[in-house]
């Protein structure tokens, strides 16, 4: 529910969490810890039913302009009739939109038992299909549309608030096939990168003042991507080498030390970084001086490809 509400807050959107779930009594703490989070209204009432708690949170979000409702409800593995009179008269007295199944997929043929189940006796309008982190996964996503016949809207593709993604099944059979999936990328990359910073890097290319600072800029935007081996794996030619392949996620956050450990003269000019200096930034971020003379040379490599991409550039 969390994760629905902060993809719809992100559409400009009023969302309004309501925590319907009196079943497990971790829940209700658990969605109002969420909503603070993302700074997101929970609606909740102590001793009280699912059905008086939804009608009285849909009058709540009247009142207070919340334009999207989630309800977040109780949920089973195995199917009970408790559970079922509940989310029926739910379905009946406040006639939502939209209902969807959430379910995980590492849980395998209970998922798409229960899918079936749920399906029959409520229906529903499609499925948040979770933890689908690893792509072999997707043929849980086959099987529960194969017997349900209703779509899967969302995937969770991991824990953080942010990794929930609208479900393109073309999409994933590109991944699992290892052909990439440049779409998903690009879509990606829009939202994480600035376009007024975009412009700014630009220009200090043109400029060669590229420094440090705009390098640790970048990687942040990168950051906020998605892990570097899921990004990789959507680029066509590489997806399908990515098994096995060990991808050190701790190296963003070492190039980061050591950036942050550098004054800010340092950082605008790398070139008077000398062999002092260097083991003071070593000592500073907590690495060693071949990570800090990595960089460097990374970095002096970098501005010297685009200074040819730069002269290419006017000489065409």
């Amino acid at each position: 529910a969390g994760k629905l509400a902060k993809m719809i807050l992100a559409k400009g959107r009023k969302p309004l969490l309501v925590a319907a779930d009196v079943q497990r009594p971790a829940a209700v703490e658990q969605l109002k810890v969420l909503g603070q989070q993302l700074d997101i209204p929970v609606y909740f009432e102590a001793n009280s039913q699912p059905i008086k708690i939804c009608r009285n949170a849909v009058e709540y979000a009247k009142k207070n302009t919340n334009d999207v409702v989630i309800f977040d409800t109780a949920g089973r593995l195995h199917i009970d009739d408790e559970l079922m009179l509940e989310l029926k008269e739910i379905k009946e007295k406040l006639e939502p939109h939209q209902i969807y199944f959430v379910c995980d997929s590492m849980t395998g043929q209970d998922a798409v038992n229960s899918a079936k189940e749920f399906n029959t006796q409520l229906g529903f309008d499609g499925v948040i299909l979770t933890k689908l982190d690893g792509d072999t996964r997707g043929g849980a996503a086959l099987s529960i549309k194969a017997v349900t016949g209703k779509p899967i809207k969302f995937v969770g593709i991991g824990e953080k608030l942010d990794r929930l993604e609208e479900f393109h099944p073309d999409r994933m059979a590109s991944r699992i096939l290892g052909m990439g999936d440049i779409v998903s990328l690009v879509e990606k990359a829009q939202q994480a990168i600035d376009l007024e910073e975009a412009q700014k890097l630009s220009r200090k290319i043109q400029d060669d003042t590229l420094g440090l600072d705009d390098f640790l800029a970048q990687l942040q935007q990168i950051k906020k991507m998605g892990p570097i081996k899921e990004v990789l794996g959507m680029i066509p030619g590489i997806g399908n080498k990515m098994d096995g392949l060990n991808v050190d996620e701790k190296q963003l956050q070492r190039v980061e030390a050591v950036i942050r450990s550098m004054t800010t003269d340092e950082r605008l000019n790398p070139d008077i970084i000398n062999g002092s200096r260097r083991q003071r930034v070593a000592n500073g971020s907590g690495t060693t001086v071949q990570d800090v003379n990595q960089l460097l040379k990374q970095f002096k490599s970098m501005k010297k490809l685009m200074k040819q991409f730069k002269g290419n550039e006017k000489s065409l």
